[in-house]
């Protein structure tokens, strides 16, 4: 007997052409979802987009899962095996259609026998095991563990049933299709298939089993028949339904990783109109709210949303893909409407939502857009308004007068170069808080006296710098953002140095990588990496090793947007101090709340909660006897300073900046009696 069988088998004229004329159905309506989305994304402004991952990229980031497998590996191999097994199942299908409509009608060639039917018999069954299995364990993990990031809400807290619902349907269609594909093959090998069907391992011991409880030949014929329409009739629905359901993610998702820019957030795009309305999102970022699978990565990552602010990245994708369709007809204003004030100021814009989200979505940029949005209408935190004001007419965040911002230089035992008037290999462009903020100054100062000891050529702009504008960009305000940027760009213009160093991670980012849009392009160091290579050159020689137990906090600006991660841990082994690793470290460092303008605005978390800089001293506290929690940013020094207090661990952890622990290093044993 040839190894072959029948694709309708025991099916007169009749149930096949309503079985074409249902697939035919399904195809238009499938296609007629995919104009409809086409035309929704054509509403949108268009807007200069950077360029983005790649299709290259895209293949390999899709067919490996690596950024769905990214922290949560028991889930991304379940998908991985949903995928693989729903992929060749596909094919598999496809394959089907291509041998019985086209190969075999129009040419003749009748390929699905011998060989080929046993290994596809195979194939098809290992995958499919995989997608039951795959699926069940997603089913357990929404069901059995109840994971928080996965229970989707509202943007103002309110719960998103519809949603859930949503998950649990369209989970349950694809394990009722990989399920009932497994009981239509025993069916059919208790109704006495041949023993070849065999290659068909899953479903040939199925069909044992119905075989051995006593089922007749005729009674699995007439199963295997009803059951073989109720699991076509799922799979045309399931096709039909894509573009209008959670099943649109298997599309855009990949489009969203296509589309999603290089630079998502870490170089904001030159576009003062912002987002007031549904129509001025970009098209590529409407694309995006419909890849969101409402996998709570993004959730459960937020600075905000752990800290009990009424923002969830999450929730508030969801609401704009929600309400898309119509606000895009209707053209009403998002924040204010739609998105709560509070929630639009919460985001801390430190990127942990875009660098876990496996689909690409830049959330980060979307906040952004519509916070210039909302600025552009003088809508905004009251506090915040306040502090741009300031920075309009001071310069600087703090409201100090312009000739202050080089006091702290005028008392150390040396003198620190004017560069305006003297040329310096090294431009040190000090920034607001390590200017101004009284703790922060120590840590200003023993930079100085690192650089001074050894030898290094250096000055600073003293009045001529104003703030370098990362925050107030970053809170929407690209007019006083442009200002700025000119106002230094003229300053460092008028200097000779070779190199730009800074010990802020904020002014760091955006001298490095925003600047260059308004033409200043200067080798830009942050100082671990200057310190670093002082230690290596021997410029800088530790008197002692530190016997210092420390923790080290990754500043969202210099690590995650800018990947400087090994050049602060470098440093603290050469002093010999022994680092102990945050369990959120790296990419995956926990901000400290002060970005996107957040320290210059008040509180709105729910009663109870606990600030983001509270939760992660808890976090190192908990690493055991710790001497020092180090940082290098001077918004962390002023941030965990205060929440040593206020979490109550005073006497258990002392914050120390970079260039502080290093200075202690290089003091003889004797002076520390």
């Amino acid at each position: 007997m040839t190894e072959t069988r029948a694709t309708f088998a025991q099916m007169g004229t009749a149930e096949r052409a309503l079985w074409y004329g249902l697939a035919a159905l399904s195809l238009v309506v499938f296609i007629w979802g995919c104009i409809r989305l086409v035309h929704k994304y054509r509403a949108g402004r268009k807007v200069e987009r950077r360029p983005s991952v790649g299709l290259a990229a895209t293949i390999r980031i899709v067919l490996s899962h690596s950024w769905i497998r990214r922290r949560a590996t028991v889930s991304g191999l379940a998908h991985l095996a949903v995928f693989y097994g729903f992929l060749v199942l596909f094919a598999g299908t496809t394959i089907l259609a291509v041998q019985d409509d086209v190969a075999k009608p129009l040419f003749g060639f009748d390929f699905w026998r011998g060989s080929f039917y046993l290994g596809y018999s195979l194939f098809l069954d290992v995958f499919g095991l995989a997608l039951v299995v795959g699926l069940l364990v997603l089913a357990g993990r929404r069901g059995v563990e109840r994971l928080p990031r996965l229970i989707a809400g509202r943007a103002d807290g309110r719960p998103r049933r519809g949603n859930a619902i949503e998950d649990w349907v369209f989970l349950g269609a694809l394990l009722y299709l990989g399920a009932t594909g497994f009981l239509l093959e025993g069916l059919r090998d208790a109704e006495g298939a041949p023993s070849f069907e065999k290659w068909a391992p899953a479903g040939w011991l199925l069909g044992r089993g119905l075989h051995d409880a006593g089922m007749a030949p005729h009674t699995a014929e007439v199963i295997h028949h009803v059951l073989w329409w109720g699991h076509g009739l799922a799979a045309l629905a399931f096709v039909s339904a894509i573009p209008f359901t959670k099943g649109l993610h298997m599309l855009a998702g990949p489009a969203g990783v296509l589309t999603r820019e290089t630079v998502a957030g870490k170089q904001l795009a030159l576009d003062p109109i912002g987002y007031a309305t549904m129509r001025d999102f970009a098209p590529a970022h409407l694309l995006q709210l419909d890849a969101c699978t409402r996998c709570g990565k993004c959730h459960e990552a937020c600075p905000a949303t752990n800290g009990g602010m009424p923002l969830s990245p999450r929730d508030l994708v969801l609401d704009l893909a929600s309400g898309a369709l119509q606000l895009l007809e209707t053209g009403d204003i998002l924040v204010g409407g739609m998105i709560d004030q509070d929630t639009l100021w919460s985001c801390t814009q430190c990127m942990a939502c875009v660098e876990v989200c496996p689909v690409g979505i830049e959330h980060v940029p979307i906040i952004n857009e519509l916070r210039r949005g909302s600025v552009a209408r003088g809508d905004m935190d009251t506090r915040l308004q306040s502090a741009l004001e300031t920075i309009y007419t001071a310069g600087n965040s703090f409201g100090e007068s312009r000739r202050k911002r080089g006091r702290w230089a005028k008392e150390l035992p040396f003198e620190v170069k004017d560069i305006r008037t003297e040329p310096a290999e090294v431009l040190w462009f000090v920034g607001d808080y390590a200017s101004f903020d009284p703790r922060n100054k120590r840590a200003t100062q023993a930079f100085a006296h690192l650089l001074a000891g050894a030898g290094v050529d250096f000055g600073i702009l003293y009045d001529a710098e104003v703030n370098a504008g990362c925050d107030v960009r970053r809170v929407g305000e690209e007019g006083l953002y442009t200002e700025l940027v000119e106002r230094n760009l003229k300053a460092l213009s008028a200097c000779e140095f070779d190199r730009i160093v800074t010990t802020d991670p904020h002014s760091f980012h955006t001298l490095r990588n925003e600047y260059p849009q308004f033409g200043g392009n200067w080798r830009i160091d942050h100082h671990s990496e200057l310190i670093l290579e002082l230690l290596r050159s021997g410029a800088i020689v530790p008197c002692r090793t530190l016997p210092a137990r420390v923790t080290y906090h990754d500043p969202c600006k210099l690590g995650r947007y800018n990947g400087v991660f090994d050049a602060p841990r470098e440093v603290i082994a050469a002093v010999g101090a022994e680092l102990v690793e945050m369990p959120r470290s790296r990419n995956n460092s926990f901000c400290c709340g002060a970005g996107g303008g957040r320290i210059w605005m008040s509180d709105t978390a729910r009663p109870g909660a606990r600030r983001p800089a509270e939760l992660r001293i808890d976090e190192a506290v908990a690493l055991g006897a710790l001497d020092y929690f180090v940082v290098a940013c001077p918004k962390d020094v002023t941030m965990y300073e205060d929440a040593i207090k206020t979490s109550g661990h005073a006497r258990r952890i002392e914050l120390i900046e970079l260039s502080e622990l290093v200075l202690e290093s290089l003091a003889p044993v004797d002076s520390q009696a």
